[in-house]
């Protein structure tokens, strides 16, 4: 006759299973929010620099979605929040022109001296672009920074700016595509819950 007492340990392992499966996703679920919420912070103000985070760029042209960080960080130029904009960003695959030239061009075709437009042109992720950056910035006697990208991007950016040891001030911008379509996003608020923990445990260049 059958105690039930075989069943008893598989049926411990399983509760503790579904307790860690149910723990594992209300932590994904506050790393969602919080990089919403994040992302609706504005704490731009004067700096030593604007520094704006790369995107896709196509033939030398900013994609909408890099036009529209740079034109964020030339109107926060404007307003006189710093006396320089630091463009970032790799060359691509495929690419012959880094996305942080491609930005130095935007900038300085909207009006920004050429002079004012700084280029960290080797990073490919956003720990490298932030590492060359505080280089940059140390050489230059700067200290702070207004931080430019997506919403979306703005929590592990703000993160791995602290890691690097920049004093940052998180500024979105408003008009990215990404941001005009709520469908997409999602996907990308999704893809950066997904993305942000493996980009805080990058090993630094």
């Amino acid at each position: 006759m059958s105690t039930g007492l075989g069943r008893r340990p598989a049926v411990r392992v399983l509760r503790w299973i579904v307790a860690l499966l149910l723990l594992a996703a209300a932590m994904w679920a506050l790393l969602v929010a919080a990089i919403w919420m994040y992302g609706r912070r504005d704490d731009a103000r004067r700096a030593d620099a604007i520094v704006v985070l790369g995107a896709a760029q196509y033939d030398g042209r900013p994609s909408p979605v890099l036009r529209a960080r740079l034109d964020h960080a030339v109107e926060l130029y404007r307003q006189g929040l710093a006396r320089s904009i630091i463009t970032t960003g790799g060359v691509g695959p495929g690419d012959t022109v880094s996305e942080a030239v491609v930005g130095q061009r935007y900038a300085v075709r909207q009006g920004v001296p050429a002079a004012a437009v700084l280029t960290e042109r080797n990073g490919m992720t956003t720990l490298q672009s932030m590492t060359a950056v505080r280089h940059m910035m140390d050489e230059r006697g700067m200290r702070t920074a207004v931080l430019v990208s997506d919403p979306f991007h703005m929590l592990r950016l703000r993160l791995l700016a602290s890691r690097v040891g920049l004093t940052a001030f998180p500024s979105p911008t408003r008009t990215s595509p990404i941001s005009r379509n709520p469908d997409q996003e999602r996907r990308f608020l999704l893809r950066e819950s997904v993305s942000l923990p493996f980009a805080l445990v990058e090993r630094s260049p």
